[in-house]
């Protein structure tokens, strides 16, 4: 489940004709089959690196009033559907940088190489 230090990626957005399509599929054999069919559309880091470009990422799942939301049990998608304004959008949860790139250990104290410049000189002018 998406926390407040994630966000949503859009990764496919269809309306009209190509929305129908899905809406129809949705009724005729349930959301998980839109979610198959959507989800070859998601293209990992080329997808989140479009989103990310064009603005495409949110806080939260977007959706209106008529919408309808579905997250997907126990994947990162989401599908957000509306027949009144026909349009179908299926988005991807993405953890913040932070959360996936281990921190940055701080270097050991007797690592005099990894201190700044000026902290090695005085350690090297005390040592000697």
């Amino acid at each position: 489940m998406p926390d407040q230090q994630s966000r949503w990626i859009s990764v496919t957005f269809l309306q009209g004709i190509e929305a129908d399509a899905v809406l129809g599929l949705i009724d005729r054999s349930g959301a998980s089959a839109a979610f198959e069919y959507l989800q070859p559309r998601d293209h990992g880091e080329a997808t989140t690196n479009a989103a990310l470009e064009n603005g495409y990422v949110y806080d939260r799942i977007p959706a209106g009033r008529t919408d309808h939301t579905i997250e997907h049990d126990g994947s990162p998608y989401a599908l957000t559907y509306s027949r009144t304004y026909r349009y179908v959008s299926l988005l991807r949860w993405q953890p913040l940088e932070s959360e996936v790139a281990p921190a940055r250990q701080a270097p050991h104290r007797d690592d005099i190489w990894a201190a700044p410049r000026s902290t090695r000189q005085a350690e090297r002018t005390v040592t000697l």
